[in-house]
């Protein structure tokens, strides 16, 4: 039988001593009527109903856009002796005394492996190196912060009667407000999904470099401490001087020879198991050290951490298999046990106000230096309050060093759980709506300026987004460029963005290449090769075409953000993105990103610009770059009607202009169906593209009726290997044309017509470019858009050619049009 003697009531508010045994740990299954006697059984359903409860309240908090942290803070003072816990027969059940050794323990090993993570995340590059931005916002925000609430904890002390307990406390408190962690901002706003934005991005370069500061700050005052506990003199140099020795021994000897190691592995194989083993024993070897050197053990795991190269292979290799045991399992029982030694029947009214004034202080000082220094940073004053709220995320930084005072008796039971309560929980509550309320209203301030091709000017430079994920991918995209005829009177300006996942790295990042050639990380050396290949583009229409090159690092969640962004900053005209899926040389389906279809999604409803999704199957026809190809490069364009149609129809007039590049338009009709206002819209487009193409041998005209989805499945399927690109529009209006060929759809991006070209079944070879028309929040700017003819020399009118002679299969033969005409030109009703 199991003896315990236990001397309080709350393991997790009273600090004793206590002494247990037991003659076993685990339970002999159903010999025994409680195995929560027991410490294994007991632990396993502690873990259970803490990740439980974490969840549901997560869940109940997700609707109000609230982080995980709030979340499983909140569940362990739910269990704690502010709810649940002041039920004696609970507290003796769920979390009894005897327990209390085991479930620390896991809590601890949670921390130090989560700090471990967070260190291999961290890009030391970026910590030492940042922006003049971060480096004036960091110094600014954590000194002024430091300062100020210095000040004012010992004003409320000298004019504030207060208990001893409460004055020793006031001036941790204000240390603790002066945290900038940037494990806690990018925890956040990772979670918000705004770590992609600019003003994310430059809190989270702040943070890092607050970072820095703060950690040689901490570690200086850390070993005066511990020199100042030694009374000989070798003790207190040893106490000096080691935490320096391991800290070198860390950058000269440890990190060389990981990266050595990684050298000597073969390119492109996984990090196998054993590095993993290795790294785990180190790291444990590490905190014993810290240990015995007089320092906590989080400094070990974090100075690790930060020795290990982030990113692929090893930091992305460590990260995934640290995610789910640590990240989701022992590290929020670090934060619940934090919420189980939160009791607010403990608390004074006194010690509640008088530190949330300090809490509140610290967050408005934050707000207002950012505010000061917009003169310094070039910001504006709507995204300064921006950045001095997301520097006042408070997450795992807070909760650790919160732990570490009440442990040190620098805060009592009472003090800790009203920063637990005030400065974690309720100004995480606070700021975080806040910032969705004032990004919010930056999205809904974007300009709404018309970028499409059917409305560009033809004089005027030509700005394309081209969005690569893989290598592959890259000659079918070169050939559309090429096809869409660069000339000195109408340049091309290329963005090309190459997209890779942000794996093993905390912070995201948006590489200009124009610039930082030198700061590409290792694992995006393929964006290298991707360039280049567009560059070869660039230099062979050097007079005519430019490229600016980006690399963006970033998760897959977030990435849309980036390319809408982009986008809208470089003026892009139209945005081209890469289908999901890739094809195999015998035809068949080779890989597949869900991930990659999604992106496509969200960029199809935010994108400020036009847009086109390429279906690449140039491995299929092995085409050539068409600069060299004698045969020419054969389009199809198929237009049923709609804007999404007219801009494919604007698209592929554009690529009728290339010598070798032969266009078919190809236009589907109804059979009975007359819509006299849609006819004419159609008619006058189609008109003045045919009247521009007048002299083009290598433009045809087609005109096929139909009687409903059936023969215009027999069409589209008749178009089989005749071209190398088909052209068409995502979005049609219900029509019986349609009926039928949407019942299957796989990719609803594509639309009913696009998913249908796009589909195995089918047997087309061709690539085929979806097509989709500037929206605004949804809508198109104008709808209402036509072309207006253009009166002849003569005065009068040029007559519209809607004389077309259809033969017995539904095809009409192409209109003669007089070639002693000039070239019409095409205005368009601007809307106000």
């Amino acid at each position: 039988m199991a003896k315990s003697a236990y001397l309080t009531d709350n393991a997790f508010t009273e600090r004793n001593i206590v002494c247990y045994d037991h003659s076993d740990v685990i339970s002999n299954g159903y010999k025994v009527r409680n195995p929560l006697r027991f410490p294994a059984p007991l632990m396993v359903f502690q873990l259970s109903i803490i990740s439980l409860t974490s969840l549901i309240i997560g869940v109940g908090l997700k609707p109000l856009g609230q982080p995980t942290l709030v979340a499983q803070v909140l569940g362990g003072i739910l269990f704690g002796p502010s709810a649940l816990g002041r039920s004696e027969v609970l507290r003796e059940t769920i979390f009894p005394q005897r327990g209390v050794m085991a479930l620390e323990t896991a809590a601890t090993f949670g921390v130090f492996f989560n700090l471990f993570a967070i260190g291999v995340e961290c890009d030391s590059k970026r910590m030492f190196r940042p922006g003049k931005k971060a480096v004036i916002i960091g110094i600014s925000v954590l000194f002024s912060s430091l300062i100020s609430n210095m000040g004012m904890a010992t004003l409320m002390q000298s004019f504030i009667t207060m208990d001893p307990p409460l004055a020793k406390a006031l001036p941790v408190v204000a240390i603790s407000q002066c945290i900038v962690g940037f494990p806690n901002v990018c925890s956040l706003l990772k979670e918000m999904q705004m770590l992609n934005t600019d003003q994310g991005r430059l809190a989270t370069t702040s943070a890092m470099f607050c970072d820095v500061i703060g950690f040689t700050m901490g570690a200086v005052g850390f070993i005066k401490l511990q020199v100042e506990k030694e009374h000989s003199i070798p003790r207190k140099m040893g106490s000096g001087l080691s935490p320096l020795i391991l800290v070198i021994f860390t950058i000269f000897f440890v990190r060389p020879a990981i990266k050595k190691t990684l050298k000597q592995r073969p390119d492109g194989k996984p990090v196998g198991e054993n590095y993993f083993v290795c790294i785990l024993i180190i790291v444990l070897t590490y905190i014993f050290a810290a240990e015995t050197i007089g320092q906590h053990f989080l400094f070990g795991a974090l100075l690790l951490g930060m020795a290990i190269p982030e990113g692929p292979p090893l930091g992305a290799a460590l990260i995934n298999k640290l995610h789910y045991p640590i990240g989701k399992l022992l590290y929020p029982v670090f934060l619940t046990t934090s919420g189980l030694k939160t009791d607010v029947f403990t608390i004074h009214f006194k010690s509640l106000w008088v530190i949330s004034l300090l809490v509140l202080f610290s967050v408005l000082i934050k707000i207002s230096v950012m505010i000061i220094i917009t003169h310094f940073t070039g910001l504006t004053v709507h995204d300064s309050v921006i950045v001095g709220l997301m520097l006042n995320s408070k997450g795992i930084c807070d909760v650790v060093f919160f732990n570490l005072w009440r442990i040190s008796e620098a805060l009592t039971d009472e003090h800790f759980a009203v920063v637990i309560i005030i400065s974690v929980i309720l100004v995480t509550v606070i700021i975080t709506p806040l910032l969705k309320y004032l990004l919010g209203s930056i999205e809904e301030q974007t300009p709404t300026k018309r970028r499409t091709l059917q409305h560009s000017k033809p004089d005027t430079e030509l700005r394309i987004l081209v969005c690569v994920h893989h290598l592959q991918s890259v000659p079918t995209m070169v050939n559309l460029l090429e096809a869409s005829n660069a000339t000195e009177q109408s340049p091309i300006g290329v963005i090309g963005l190459v997209l890779i996942e942000l794996v093993g790295r905390a912070a995201p990042l948006l590489i200009t290449h124009n610039h930082t050639q030198g700061e590409i990380p290792e694992d995006a050396s393929i964006s290298l090769q991707i360039i280049n290949a567009l560059r070869q583009y660039e230099l062979a229409y050097e007079t005519c075409v430019t490229l600016q090159p980006f690399t963006d690092i970033t998760h897959f969640d977030l990435m849309h953000e980036d390319i809408c962004r982009l986008s809208l900053d470089q003026n892009a005209t139209f945005l081209i993105l890469p289908f999901h899926k890739h094809w195999e040389i015998d035809g068949s389906i080779g890989t597949s990103s869900r991930a990659i279809q999604n992106i496509n999604s969200k960029v199809i409803k935010k994108a400020p610009c036009s847009l086109g999704i390429l279906v690449d199957r140039g491995i299929l026809k092995g085409s050539m770059a068409i600069l060299n190809n004698q045969k020419g490069y054969h389009v199809a364009v198929i237009y049923i009607g709609g804007p999404d149609d007219a801009e494919s129809l604007a698209y592929g007039a554009r690529l009728a202009r290339h010598p070798n590049v032969s266009v078919t338009l190809i236009r589907f009709l109804m059979f009975g169906y007359d819509n006299a206002r849609e006819r004419k819209v159609d008619n006058s487009l189609i008109e003045a593209v045919r009247y521009e193409n007048s002299m083009n041998e290598n433009f045809i005209y087609e005109e096929r009726v139909t009687r409903d989805g059936v023969g215009l499945s027999a069409s589209l399927r008749s178009l089989e290997d005749r071209y190398d690109l088909i052209v068409v529009g995502r979005y049609h209006e219900e029509s019986p044309l349609l009926v039928g060929l949407g019942e299957w759809s796989e990719c609803p991006e594509l639309g009913v017509v696009g998913d249908f070209l796009a589909s195995l079944d089918v047997g087309i070879i061709a690539s085929v470019l979806v097509v989709q028309q500037q929206r605004v929040r949804g809508k198109l700017l104008n709808r209402a858009a036509k072309p207006v003819v253009v009166n002849n020399q003569d005065g009068g009118p040029y007559p519209e050619m809607n004389n077309h002679n259809h033969n017995s299969n539904g095809m009409s033969t192409p209109t003669t049009v007089s070639n002693d005409h000039p070239r019409w030109e095409i205005t368009i009703d601007r809307a106000n």
